[in-house]
């Protein structure tokens, strides 16, 4: 018999223990698993069709006007959500000065209004001969634009360079070479005893036309 309550004794002391445990284990804080799967029945509040958040979860109403993170283009909030404007700006002058950035496109303000040539500066529309033979201009543009004389051949063997003229001259008028000699054109030169000659019609490049005569002991040309 007391075999009997020893052994029923035991059971209780059991099941006692076993009540005492789950009782302490209620009374631990959730694990992160478990607050996690607690997080995943919150609600947040769904803007769609009634307004637009933008990036710093600001609230737009439908209709509303704003402009997103740091851009200057402005966006409409509408059902399907924001509606932005995306233009094509006009490229930037490269020799802007001055750029404005307050609206969607960036603006010029400033335009260098003058022109660099070999490191002189022009005003626009200046007209300007940087060497005897060259016409320049400052375009509106900012860029110079130059013309170049073409000079017609020189009608002589020996040409001079004037100064501020840009096309050789024939200050003695046409001529040619006879030999090593120069002689006028138009008219007929005795260069020695043995040779008459003269210059070609309107080629004065070419050495001149000669005519031998009668002569003593003397090489022709």
């Amino acid at each position: 018999m007391a075999l009997h309550i020893s052994a029923a004794s035991m059971f209780l002391l059991a099941i006692a223990a076993s009540a005492t445990s789950a009782s302490i284990k209620q009374d631990y804080p959730a694990d992160e698993g478990d607050q996690a799967s607690s997080n995943d029945n919150l609600i947040f509040d769904d803007y769609r069709g009634k307004g637009c958040v933008d990036d710093s979860g600001f609230v737009y109403k439908l209709e509303e006007r704003f402009f997103p993170g740091h851009s200057n283009c402005p966006c409409v909030c509408t059902e399907d959500g924001p509606v932005c404007d995306q233009p094509e700006c006009p490229k930037i002058h490269p020799k802007c000065t001055k750029v404005e950035h307050n609206g969607c496109c960036p603006e010029c303000k400033e335009v260098k209004n003058f022109c660099e040539y070999h490191g002189k500066t022009y005003k626009i529309l200046e007209e300007f001969k940087p060497s005897p033979c060259e016409w320049c201009r400052c375009e509106p543009s900012n860029e110079v634009h130059c013309v170049v004389a073409d000079c017609a051949v020189p009608e002589c063997v020996n040409p001079v360079y004037e100064p501020e003229q840009c096309c050789p001259v024939c200050k003695n008028g046409p001529n040619c070479f006879a030999g090593t000699t120069i002689i006028p054109a138009g008219i007929e030169v005795k260069v020695d005893d043995c040779n008459i000659c003269h210059c070609h019609n309107g080629d004065w490049w070419k050495p001149a036309q000669c005519s031998k005569r009668e002569c003593h002991g003397k090489q022709n040309l």
